[in-house]
């Protein structure tokens, strides 16, 4: 099979379909050569039409909280402004750095999870 970039869906699924019948071909093999390129058309095709946007740093907040059950009295604690709470998780105020930080530290949240527009 000629490999070319992938510009269409039934494109796509020939080369899905190719790149699983000689998934397991050694790498210094024409299969195996084959496999490589297909493997990087796919994954060009996938990063273009299959994007999945990162959540906002509120939902992020909102899962930690659900996954570690923190109540919104223990999240205040967390972000030292027990008042802004409500506000925060409502969007009605950005996170401070100082809040990014403490939600970092002390709840493991990657800071590019925090840093999010939203």
């Amino acid at each position: 099979m000629e490999v070319e970039v992938i510009k269409t869906k039934t494109q796509y699924e020939k080369a899905l379909q190719r790149f699983e019948e000689i998934f397991h071909a050694k790498s210094n093999t024409k299969e195996g050569k084959e496999a490589q390129l297909l493997a990087l058309v796919i994954k060009d095709y996938d990063d273009k039409h299959f994007v999945i946007n990162s959540p906002d740093p509120v939902e992020v907040i909102k899962y930690r909280m659900e996954q570690m059950n923190l109540t919104k009295t223990e999240l205040g604690k967390i972000l030292g402004h027990g008042t802004r709470v409500s506000v925060i998780l409502n969007r009605e105020r950005k996170l401070t750095l100082e809040m990014i930080r403490n939600l970092h530290a002390k709840l493991n949240i990657p800071l590019e999870s925090l840093i999010q527009a939203y």
